[in-house]
């Protein structure tokens, strides 16, 4: 028999239809995610919603477990959608593939690109922080102004970690403080500083810098506390990094856009350094934006706008150097008013074991336990195990999360049989019981997020037939030689 249809209504629409009606503890509020798998509600939510309007969580992010190809950007994405239709400007920030620039244009937004030839970014710009510190003016400009240097001050001490694979010195942090200041009082207005302005400065040694080294007029003590730092800072412009951060950005992120992407995916999948130094610049770009936006609506000057970054595939840039992980949540949380909320996406919680320090496995694993939503696509029962001393998962949940990471059945005649995890989630709010969905994308969302368009393969162009290929391979007679 086909099963009865099945219809959404209120208790006052549905109250005459007993007993055929069935109660529902689903939360409304948000995007529409997916249907309950045991009862069949639609279930919405998003970290800003659950935040704001239903009050569900304390923190407006999300962070995501679970194995590649089940679905994980998928369901970001879907967030993505639908917050934008609501107002919420979608910032990703580092797209490593790219999974979300079809749908940042779809929307009208904003794609940059950054790599080797195609675009870089200068790490001294403060960009829209800058500008918005000269809009603003008076004591609320200033401290805008000082928050965008310690921004900088993060972002060039950033890629220094990763040039050396360990984290600065204090001294030599003071010394980078003084350059930078030294090298914003003396620029002409109209003109930003790069890094090569930055390495002229402690190679002339001016007063400012020479105080904060304790070098008492002595050249040789000047050179032995400056000529670390002077030789990372050319192994950025000169090295591993090549010159992506040693001029002027290209394009800068449009404060009014609707949505923006920065797409790093032109990086090669070897080119572990520049990757994380891409992501890390682009991340202080974007929560400069946010910090800019907020500050102008504080002061009058423009609405209040709302914001969602998508940070995924984190596990490439905590690899990427000893200490970066202080970087990260550097930049994460040097943006202290509300109306931003966040999404971070990664595999298992072995990206934050594999890290070279104690510390820096403490402070990644610290990542999901101040999340407000913990979403788990399909995962191995001893990640689950793991997951659940953090989280707070029982035992079905356990078991349930992780009969999604099977495989798929074998398939008859070469037919694609999806894994039984894949579009399947367990939402965590605190100690709540979870919430296990599943999500059924629409095919504008399959078009605009295809993570597998590089299987799909090209129309071959007019004489270049595989029969053509396979005639050509069975000509060569030569003996000896076999065709392939």
């Amino acid at each position: 028999m086909d099963p009865p249809s099945m219809w959404r209504a209120t208790t006052v629409q549905a109250c005459g239809l007993w007993p055929f009606a069935a109660g529902s503890g689903a939360p409304m509020s948000g995007v529409p995610l997916g249907r309950h798998l045991y009862t069949g509600a639609t279930v919405c939510g998003d970290p800003l919603s659950w935040f704001t309007r239903a009050h569900y969580i304390s923190n407006p992010s999300l962070f995501m477990l679970g194995m590649p190809g089940l679905g994980k950007s998928t369901l970001v994405n879907r967030m993505l959608i639908g917050l934008a239709a609501t107002g919420v400007v979608p910032l990703v920030l580092g797209d490593l593939k790219p999974d979300y620039a079809d749908t940042v244009r779809a929307l009208g937004g904003q794609v940059l690109s950054i790599g080797r030839g195609v675009g870089g970014i200068n790490v001294l710009d403060p960009g829209a922080m800058g500008a918005a510190a000269r809009r603003i003016g008076g004591a609320a400009g200033q401290a805008l102004a000082a928050e965008t240097h310690g921004r900088v001050l993060n972002m060039v001490a950033a890629l220094v970690t990763i040039v050396r694979d360990r984290a600065m010195d204090d001294h030599e942090q003071s010394v980078l403080s003084a350059a930078l200041h030294h090298l914003r009082e003396r620029t002409p207005e109209g003109y930003q500083p790069v890094l090569p302005d930055l390495v002229r400065v402690l190679a002339e040694g001016p007063d400012r810098v020479r105080a904060v080294t304790l070098d008492r007029g002595d050249e040789r003590r000047y050179q032995d506390a400056v000529d670390p730092l002077h030789r990372s800072l050319l192994g950025v412009l000169d090295g591993p990094l090549g010159d992506t951060f040693a001029s002027n950005t290209v394009t800068r992120i449009d404060l009014n856009a609707s949505s923006v992407c920065v797409d790093i995916s032109r990086i090669g999948e070897a080119d572990t350094q520049l990757t994380a130094a891409a992501m890390l610049a682009a991340w202080s770009d974007g929560l400069g934006t946010v910090a800019a936006s907020h500050a102008l609506a504080d002061a009058g000057l423009q609405p209040r706008r709302w914001f969602f970054t998508v940070l995924d595939e984190l596990w490439r840039p905590l690899r990427a150097a000893s200490g970066i992980v202080d970087r990260i949540d550097a930049l994460t949380r040097l943006n202290r008013t509300l109306g931003l909320g966040d999404a971070k996406i990664t595999h298992t919680l072995k990206d934050a074991e594999a890290l070279g320090s104690e510390a820096d496995r403490f402070k990644a694993r610290g990542f999901v336990e101040r999340a407000g939503m913990v979403v788990c696509a399909g995962l191995p029962r001893q990640e689950m195990e793991e997951l659940g001393q953090v989280v707070g998962l029982t035992r079905r949940e356990i078991e349930l999360v992780s009969s999604w990471s099977s495989p798929p059945g074998w398939a008859a005649q070469g037919e694609r049989d999806e894994p039984p995890g894949r579009g399947r989630f367990l939402i965590k709010v605190g100690g709540r019981p979870g919430i296990p969905i599943q999500v059924a994308i629409t095919d504008t969302e399959r078009q605009l997020h295809d993570t597998n368009k590089r299987w799909i393969p090209n129309e071959p162009a007019d004489g270049a037939q595989a029969g053509h290929v396979l005639d050509l391979s069975a000509r060569d007679r030569t003996p000896g030689r076999r065709a392939v």
